[in-house]
């Protein structure tokens, strides 16, 4: 792939990520039905966390920690974790020195890791620890695979870099199978083409990876039903923390939008997990639509951003 190409669609999917996160941020935790009475329309402040506009959260200071890890070490898990330590701990990697969320199975790993566990040994594996810690800051792996291999789907070479980076702190096969079906979208993304079939040959590809993978099979049968998620009615669409709701939601915005605002808004005013739902529906919205669809008016106030673009330049 050309590099000036690859770098352009790096910094749409990073930036539209972090565009999306600083929008939710605000709408973090409030309810579908309070966001339909005051929706989400624009960069505002406030919200449970108090934070000026443009401010973006751990969604996107790990997604920026799995940027720098792999800049510098490529794929090291054990550098990764350091990074992620850094920024619990120091507030690296923050809109402005301050870490103010932090998910429970997140701080957990870190924990252990802080304590001498070996990376792939500090994601929680139980059932009730399936939030999307790991689905929002995966897009760097898959941008690197298709940087660094040219994947337009999914092998056991880049399954094995997925998973395990989602093992370092969410390690049940739920977890580690919905990076693996976000990451295949981005693959096929990657090549261009009419949106619809880019989404769903993404999601079939990794569906028919995933069939014959028996440490998967418990979980498959929740991801069927990707194969129609641009059909499915409002009601459907949940914006809570579970990572098969973020997945679910994050497609659904994209394929039934027609712009990256448009998918973006529609993904914070799902509410609850707002941040996270937006920033993951942007990534790719900011893949596809490109960074010069990202409204400037929203740009122009989030944190760091002329920082981060040049980042993603030296990712590329």
């Amino acid at each position: 792939m050309d590099k000036l190409h690859f770098q352009k669609l790096t910094e749409g999917a990073i930036l539209g990520f972090v565009v999306g996160d600083a929008l939710g941020v605000p709408a973090e935790f409030m309810s579908r039905e309070e966001l339909a009475a005051t929706p989400v329309v624009g960069m505002r402040s406030g919200g449970a966390h108090g934070q000026r506009a443009g401010t973006w959260s751990d969604d996107s200071s790990m997604t920026l920690c799995a940027m720098d890890s792999i800049i510098e070490k490529g794929i090291d898990y054990v550098d990764l974790m350091q990074r992620f330590s850094s920024w619990l701990w120091n507030g690296s990697n923050t809109a402005y020195n301050e870490v103010f969320d932090v998910g429970g199975t997140t701080k957990t790993a870190i924990f252990r890791f802080n304590k001498k566990t070996p990376p792939l040994e500090c994601g929680e594996k139980q059932d009730y620890c399936c939030g999307n810690g790991s689905l929002m800051r995966i897009i760097p792996a898959a941008l690197y695979i298709v940087g660094q291999y040219g994947n337009t789907d999914l092998d056991d070479r880049a399954a094995e870099i997925i998973h395990n980076i989602s093992i370092c702190t969410h390690a049940h096969p739920r977890c580690q199978m919905a990076c693996g079906i976000y990451c295949s979208v981005i693959f096929r993304l990657c090549l261009g083409g009419e949106l619809h079939k880019a989404v769903n040959d993404g999601i079939c590809s990794a569906l028919d990876y995933y069939k014959d993978k028996p440490e998967f099979t418990e979980v498959y049968h929740e991801f069927e039903s990707l194969r129609e998620i641009a059909a499915w009615p409002d009601d459907q669409i949940c914006g809570s923390g579970f990572v098969l709701h973020t997945l679910q939601a994050s497609l659904w915005c994209l394929m039934t939008t027609q712009n990256y605002a448009e998918c973006v808004l529609k993904a914070v005013n799902l509410g609850r997990d707002a941040d996270t739902t937006a920033a993951v529906a942007g990534g790719l919205a900011g893949l596809w639509y490109g960074e010069d669809a990202i409204p400037k008016e929203w740009t122009e106030v989030t944190a760091k951003y002329e920082k981060i673009k040049e980042r993603c330049g030296k990712f590329a």
